[in-house]
């Protein structure tokens, strides 16, 4: 029997529990995309109009909506893929990944044509500059049959904007209809219309999506805007950890843990997946947002971003011995 604790029960922190009889679990729906990151890894990164030589270069399954699926299953949760993938070799072993990675993939289809890629460039420093092409991702611009069913059976649903806007949308809205924790990672960074974001009930941007939201490079200043928009934000802050907030006037600083950075292409993503397990087994959100910071410091000490995604049990030892 799969069991739920109480929102405000501390024992539901993510690592409690771990190998019970009787495990708290959450049910997520990632609506979004998927793709094959091509990834290069320089020692510094091109400038423009120049040719520099790498030093390794990997194909490893991502983008947003795949990883941050990814992300909540290793954290624990039960995960069910929306999305689309195109009728080539790629399309075959992003869904491979995911289904090794225990993420259900009944609401991934199957398109005509090429599957989406992110082209990648890492630097020695850990950073990285990326390229997306969505392929099949830009099919993904509406429910298709299912969908909302699959939506209606979450406790939360995960959106990104690495597919159409009028999918993401609809996704909020079926969403909202059935009283499921809607949660949306604002990237690529673009303007979003009121009617969407009235469905969101818990914003994750950057400091710099924060910023292009509401206009404001300061993040107090952003984060208060955008709680006019939102019920609850929390906004990433690279090494500088996250800020929380709600309409309530509760907040939450919690600092990122100091670890040698090898490829940040993960962190924001694992963040996300990390946080909303964590919240649907009804963890406070202190103690949530401080193991998504766990997961996001173990994610960055590894290459790719699928493939560095840290599992519950990593996430739980982490944090005991911080």
């Amino acid at each position: 029997m799969v069991r739920r604790r109480p929102a405000g029960d501390p024992a539901s922190a993510l690592g409690v529990g771990v190998g019970d009889d009787d495990p708290v679990t959450t049910n997520v729906v990632v609506f979004g995309s998927c793709n094959m990151d091509l990834v290069a890894y320089v020692p510094v990164a091109p400038k423009r109009g120049e040719t520099v030589t790498g030093r390794e270069f990997r194909t490893v399954p991502g983008g947003k909506g795949a990883n941050q699926a990814i992300a909540a299953a290793k954290a624990g949760a039960d995960v069910r893929m929306i999305g689309a993938v195109g009728a080539d070799e790629f399309g075959a072993e992003i869904r491979r990944v995911m289904q090794d990675s225990t993420v259900d993939v009944q609401g991934l289809r199957t398109v005509p044509g090429r599957s989406g890629t992110a082209h990648i460039v890492v630097d020695d420093a850990g950073d990285n500059s990326i390229i997306v092409v969505p392929a099949a991702n830009g099919t993904v611009d509406a429910l298709a049959d299912g969908d909302e069913e699959l939506i209606a059976g979450s406790d939360s649903l995960l959106l990104q904007l690495e597919v159409p806007q009028p999918g993401v949308a609809a996704a909020a809205a079926a969403g909202k209809r059935h009283g499921v924790r809607v949660v949306l990672t604002p990237a690529p960074a673009v303007p979003l219309p009121e009617e969407l974001l009235r469905d969101v009930d818990l914003l994750v941007p950057n400091e710099h999506e924060a910023a292009v939201l509401t206009g404001h490079d300061d993040p107090e200043r952003a984060l208060a805007a955008l709680l006019e928009l939102v019920p609850e934000v929390v906004i990433t802050l690279g090494a500088r950890g996250c800020t929380y907030g709600n309409r309530d006037g509760v907040r939450h600083d919690v600092p990122a843990f100091s670890v040698p950075a090898v490829d940040t292409t993960a962190a924001g993503d694992t963040f996300v997946g990390v946080l909303t397990t964590a919240l649907g087994e009804g963890g406070e959100v202190p103690n949530a947002l401080r193991e998504a910071a766990a997961g996001s410091a173990l994610s960055v000490q590894r290459n790719g971003a699928s493939s560095a995604m840290p599992t519950r049990d990593e996430i739980a030892d982490f944090v005991a011995r911080q």
